[in-house]
């Protein structure tokens, strides 16, 4: 289908399902909400705007609520079509989003788009969790959120700044029948790792890549940090340790393994301090007093 063709049907779209056309945006743009990307999602009921909910990606899985609301498929792979068949007035979405020539459709076509900024440290959460609340018109609620939010943190922060044994963390997640692909720098995975008073076992390289058993072993992780999505898809903890070269690190050999759902160890979100401090106790159980007070 021909550029032009697309955009006359996508404003057709737009204008049966009650759309503001380009030039002419709605004024309430938080009446109806599209959230692509689960923590963004799951920041949307925590600052009390679950009610504008008309649709989300399937990534957005917490609360359980979610579940029953219409779905606009992956939030990598979304198309225009899904997403203005809802008549949304916003599209509220991760960095992560995409195609970006869909993101580009949907904007030609009159429909509002906010890009929700990444996060990688404390200060960065808040202003991700801030910057959700004005979307959704919640300003207030996100403030107290994120105030929240980075106070737990701070608090893990400061119990760790003086201790100098950092264990060293792998990260994994599950890549299909593949190789595992392993946290580097810049991702979720290292900021979590660091947040939480860990040492990256892999950091020679950026982004998420695939390692081999052989390299696993080198890296003699002491703690391995795993989703709980990836041990389901490697067919459970047994064949995920034996497959992977992990029963050879130290970590395995300690018991130091770490299960922890997806969304909750790398959503940069509401529920984020909690994960910090839950990785906490896994890296420095000397602090389990301090942490659990």
């Amino acid at each position: 289908m021909n550029a032009t063709r697309r955009r006359v049907l996508l404003g057709g779209l737009l204008s049966l399902c009650g759309v503001a056309a380009p030039g002419a945006l709605a004024t309430d743009r938080s009446a109806r909400l599209i959230s692509v990307g689960g923590s963004v999602t799951e920041t949307v009921f925590a600052v009390g705007a679950a009610e504008q909910l008309v649709g989300v990606d399937t990534s957005s899985i917490f609360p359980d609520a979610t579940r029953a609301l219409p779905q606009v498929g992956y939030q990598r792979v979304l198309s225009a079509e899904g997403i203005l068949s809802l008549a949304p007035t916003l599209l509220l979405a991760d960095e992560q989003a995409g195609p970006a020539q869909v993101i580009a459709q949907i904007r030609a076509a009159g429909l509002p788009v906010d890009i929700v900024p990444s996060a990688g440290s404390p200060k960065e959460i808040a202003r991700r969790i801030l910057a959700i609340g004005r979307s959704v018109d919640r300003a207030d609620a996100a403030q107290h959120l994120a105030e929240r939010v980075a106070h737990r943190l701070h608090g893990v922060e400061r119990l760790l700044i003086h201790l100098e044994d950092r264990p060293r963390v792998l990260l994994l997640l599950a890549h299909g029948r593949g190789s595992p692909l392993a946290a580097g720098q810049d991702t979720q995975g290292e900021a979590m790792i660091r947040m939480a008073g860990g040492h990256n076992a892999l950091n020679g390289f950026r982004g998420y890549k695939p390692v081999s058993p052989e390299a696993i072993v080198a890296a003699a992780p002491e703690v391995v940090v795993l989703p709980e999505q990836s041990v389901q898809a490697l067919g459970g903890i047994d064949t995920a340790l034996a497959t992977s070269g992990l029963a050879a690190t130290p970590a395995v050999r300690q018991g130091r393994i770490v299960v922890l759902d997806m969304l909750y160890l790398l959503g940069m979100g509401p529920r984020t301090g909690d994960a910090v401090t839950e990785l906490a106790l896994a890296f420095h159980p000397i602090l389990r007093a301090e942490l659990t007070a």
